[in-house]
């Protein structure tokens, strides 16, 4: 029998009200938790302030609420499938002919469209917030400052002055071979410590090697002074090649729809953009990954026991298969990492076996 579009809008609409309540409780203990953490961090700064607090734990909620995605959709399934057979819906719509793949179609087209709605539009607003969160946390000495931006628009890099201030380097053409960063169209400003401009460095090539930046064919410009040409100038820098590979933008930074074109440029520079492109990979798997959180629901949630107790042990069950593939994800993500696995195996490997397990249980319970 075909599940009608009156059945199929109200699972819809019960299983989204289910997902979206459950997301907005994840999220919001997730919040506060992240709130504490972060006023760990700040012990000791007398003059951030609580409103700066929530402000990042704001700023990073999106990015958060991707990681906790899989599990709201998975609890929210499960809430909304115990209900229906609580309240005997579900025996009556089975009664009538329909099968389990039917009345779950609703529930997977609609994580399915919420899936690509996050990769497509929430993504982006994710890593733009996430990018203003590492500002922050640069501002207020958080973390290593990022010395470091990678964009079309070519390479910039900042570092300290010996004497106090800074120094930041920029070039349009940057490439990196056998350990030595050789650029073209070099600018370099000198900054004092109050942010004032001290000199400006125009070179037509440059070389980060040994922690030392080599210019040659330079124009200086100084404040009062004519602009004067110097065939060569070598100097001492902190940079190095493996503090750029270390310390350029975090994946969690770009959004889906910059991702390629960043991989592109930062490969092209002779670097290994090995993270961003697994990265890419896991926010293309996502959007099934959810759906597969639909089907890992279903096995623990379709048909419970209520007399025999089997309630308590379906739900610890369901929440220890979430935290057990939730382990299994973080596992293969570190092998990709780390070169043991290939990264399409490695983004895509927990998707499959969710997805395969789960369908092959639901398979044995219903026509078994």
């Amino acid at each position: 029998m075909r599940l009608s579009w009156i059945i199929s809008y109200y699972i819809a609409r019960r299983f989204f009200l289910a997902f979206m309540y459950t997301l907005f409780a994840i999220v919001g203990i997730t919040v506060l938790f992240d709130s504490i953490e972060i006023l760990r961090r700040l012990t000791g700064k007398a003059d951030v302030g609580l409103f700066v607090v929530l402000e990042m734990a704001l700023l990073k909620m999106p990015q958060m609420l991707t990681t906790v995605l899989p599990f709201a959709v998975m609890l929210g399934a499960m809430i909304v499938f115990w209900r229906l057979t609580r309240t005997q819906e579900l025996v009556v719509i089975r009664a009538v002919g329909v099968s389990a793949w039917q009345f779950l179609a609703p529930v997977v087209i609609v994580v399915l469209l919420f899936g690509v709605f996050n990769l497509t539009a929430i993504n982006p607003l994710a890593a733009a917030m996430f990018r203003e969160y590492e500002r922050l946390e640069d501002s207020l000495k958080l973390r290593y400052d990022n010395p470091l931006t990678f964009s079309s628009g070519g390479l910039w890099m900042r570092e300290a002055a010996p004497g106090g201030g800074q120094s930041v380097i920029h070039s349009n053409d940057v490439r990196q071979k056998d350990g030595v960063l050789t650029m073209r169209r070099v600018t370099v400003l000198s900054l004092s410590p109050e942010g004032g401009f001290l000199s400006r460095y125009e070179a037509a090539a440059g070389t980060i090697r040994d922690r030392a930046l080599t210019l040659s064919d330079i124009w200086i410009l100084s404040p009062g002074e004519p602009s004067r040409h110097v065939a060569t100038i070598s100097q001492p820098t902190s940079l190095s090649l493996s503090k750029i590979q270390e310390k350029f933008s975090s994946p969690a930074s770009l959004s889906f729809w910059e991702l390629p074109g960043f991989i592109r440029f930062f490969e092209s520079a002779g670097f290994s953009a090995h993270r961003h492109v697994l990265h890419w990979h896991a926010l293309l798997a996502s959007p099934l990954l959810l759906c597969a959180m639909v089907f890992v629901a279903a096995v623990f949630s379709l048909n419970p026991n209520m007399r025999k107790g089997g309630l308590l042990f379906r739900v610890v069950a369901g929440v220890g298969a979430g935290f057990l593939f939730y382990f299994f994800t973080r596992l293969t993500y570190a092998f990709g990492l780390s070169n043991t696995l290939p990264l399409f195996l490695a983004a895509w490997s927990p998707v499959a076996v969710a997805l395969l397990l789960s369908l092959a249980v639901l398979l044995h319970q219903e026509d078994g």
